[in-house]
């Protein structure tokens, strides 16, 4: 009997015990919730930034996310559901001295200073642990408490949340875009992201980027997906439902793109103006010219003619190279874009008070709805495999899980915090998901097999996958994994992993200094990498051992 017909049978059709989505528009929203995250908010303009706009970053992402986001998402939801198987920052503090960390203040920014200072006291380098910062202790535990209230139950506590952390960060997205359209500056900051430069396609990195910023931001190969598409009917149309998620994530990342390049653009602008009038200022008091004589729009003018007739002058006053354009491509990427960058353009916008919470807030929604899929991936796992016993009451085990994870996540909140957070995004957080995907679609279609996969799916879907699937599943997609793979562990083993380190007594501060890292932190960040993926191998061992095992039984018998 083939495992199409095997799939009506009692044993897979006897899930009344497992809880179901109380309707389709909550699933989506929260598989949608679990993609669109921080990734799509401040991963994805950063890349659309340093590599000069839009047009390189976004078309490859697109191309990208669009192919990776259908396939590799509708592979590993097939898989499980085919089967069932259960602002203090707006200036420096005084001092008239200006010594220690108010010097550490007025040789960066106030904003800088805020963040790095007084928000994560952080350390100047990655060996030096220093505390526990008690607040930062403090904050990690609120927000494990409410991932727990909210994932007590699992996609029944999770599916009532997912309503509000899910839609508000479109309302706020929103409440910001028209905002961000107001704002001067706006439209040389859109300009700047849809500009075609086509000629940044040539560099391998750029397609590199795009590939793992597609797995960062749809949380490709977690398990999230897996468990929250287990908890629908086997017969279910997955494939609609990859490519919606696929074209939200997608489409997402452009929409948050356009008001925060509109408000970068603003903060620019400003920038750029602020920048002629303090030349416009020295020009005038050398020399001696009335006030108002020269303006924004005649500067440029006016200093050609001055730089022609008085050179010595001009050159005396070192004045600084005003260009828009340098301003728009001050990039900066996760933290540094939402606590920073965009902290720095919000403080420029009346009422930033309240923006600064509105966009906070948001922040939290995101990632609050991200972590939902990721505590799902891991309770429902332990439940349906048999790991942990079913008379276990999953608000014990959501709140063990919360636990570990909070004890965890300490390390982040020491001093050297900031740094661990960059290991463990760049290690943990890439690499393996790459290997976990790939060894997805190849144990799908070359151990379990294509025919019987795409018979499972006819039965799902009630349409037997055409062509393009076909030659996607058995080809395309792995080599393309495969290529990325390549492609990251090649570039990576080029230079010497460093990290940027914050450290006022750098000759070059306030920019970060470069350092590598130690030889036991490369350690840890090969266990990081290699941790997550030593366990298919050593499944694929133990279930060949039982295989070889339990045949030998029977021959022997």
């Amino acid at each position: 009997m083939s495992n199409a017909q095997s799939l009506d049978s009692p044993e897979v059709l006897k899930e009344d015990y497992r809880p179901k989505w109380d309707n389709k528009l909550q699933y989506i929203l929260s598989c949608v919730g679990f993609a669109v995250g921080l990734g799509n908010v401040w991963r994805f303009p950063y890349l659309c930034q340093i590599y000069g706009g839009g047009i390189g970053s976004l078309m490859v992402s697109f191309i990208v996310s669009l192919y990776y986001n259908t396939i590799l998402t509708w592979v590993m939801w097939y898989f499980i559901n085919a089967f069932q198987e259960p602002l203090p920052w707006s200036a420096c503090p005084l001092n008239g001295n200006r010594t220690g960390h108010i010097e550490e203040c007025h040789e960066s920014t106030a904003v800088n200073y805020f963040w790095y200072r007084k928000t994560l006291n952080i350390s100047s380098d990655i060996t030096d642990s220093g505390n526990l910062q008690w607040w930062l202790v403090l904050c990690l535990a609120i927000c494990w408490s409410i991932v727990y209230i909210c994932t007590i139950r699992g996609i029944e506590s999770t599916g009532k949340a997912i309503y509000v952390t899910a839609i508000f960060p479109y309302l706020v997205l929103t409440i910001f875009l028209i905002r961000g359209l107001t704002l001067p500056g706006a439209t040389e900051g859109l300009v700047y992201l849809f500009t075609p430069k086509l000629n940044i396609l040539k560099n391998p990195r750029v397609w590199l980027d795009a590939a793992t910023q597609i797995f960062f931001s749809l949380s490709l190969a977690f398990g999230g997906l897996i468990a929250f598409s287990s908890y629908n009917s086997p017969k279910n149309d997955c494939e609609k439902d990859a490519v919606t998620i696929a074209i939200v994530n997608s489409m997402t990342s452009l929409y948050a793109s356009i008001p925060i390049f509109s408000i970068l653009g603003f903060k620019a602008t400003t920038g750029y103006w602020d920048c002629l009038d303090r030349n416009i200022i020295s020009i005038i008091n050398e020399f001696d010219l009335p006030d108002q004589s020269i303006t924004r729009e005649n500067y440029t003018i006016w200093f050609g003619f001055l730089n022609t007739t008085h050179p010595k002058k001009i050159t005396s006053l070192k004045l600084r190279s005003c260009d828009l354009q340098e301003f728009l491509e001050q990039s900066a990427s996760g933290t540094g874009l939402a606590f920073i960058v965009f902290t720095e353009a919000i403080i420029l916008m009346p009422g930033s008070q309240g923006w600064a919470v509105l966009f906070f807030v948001m922040l939290f929604s995101l990632g609050l709805s991200s972590m939902f899929g990721n505590i799902e991936g891991i309770l429902t796992p332990l439940l349906e495999l048999c790991v942990v016993s079913k008379s276990v009451p999953k608000e014990v085990l959501s709140g063990v899980i919360c636990l570990v994870s909070f004890v965890t996540a300490l390390c982040f909140t020491l001093r050297s915090g900031s740094y661990w957070l960059d290991v463990f995004d760049s290690y943990a957080g890439s690499l393996p998901l790459l290997i976990i995907a790939f060894f997805e679609v190849t144990g799908v279609v070359y151990v379990y097999g294509i025919k019987r996969f795409s018979d499972d799916v006819k039965w799902m879907t009630g349409r037997q996958p055409n062509f393009y699937w076909q030659v996607s599943w058995r080809i395309i997609s792995p080599l393309l994994m495969l290529t990325v793979f390549i492609a990251f562990v090649t570039l990576q083993t080029q230079k010497q992993p460093s990290y940027g380190a914050w450290n006022p007594k750098y000759k070059d501060f306030p920019m970060k200094e470069e350092k590598d890292y130690p030889a036991w932190i490369l350690a840890i960040c090969v266990l990081l990498v290699v941790l997550p993926c030593i366990f298919i191998p050593m499944v694929a061992f133990y279930h060949l051992t039982k295989r070889v095992l339990g045949r030998r039984k029977k021959e022997g018998t």
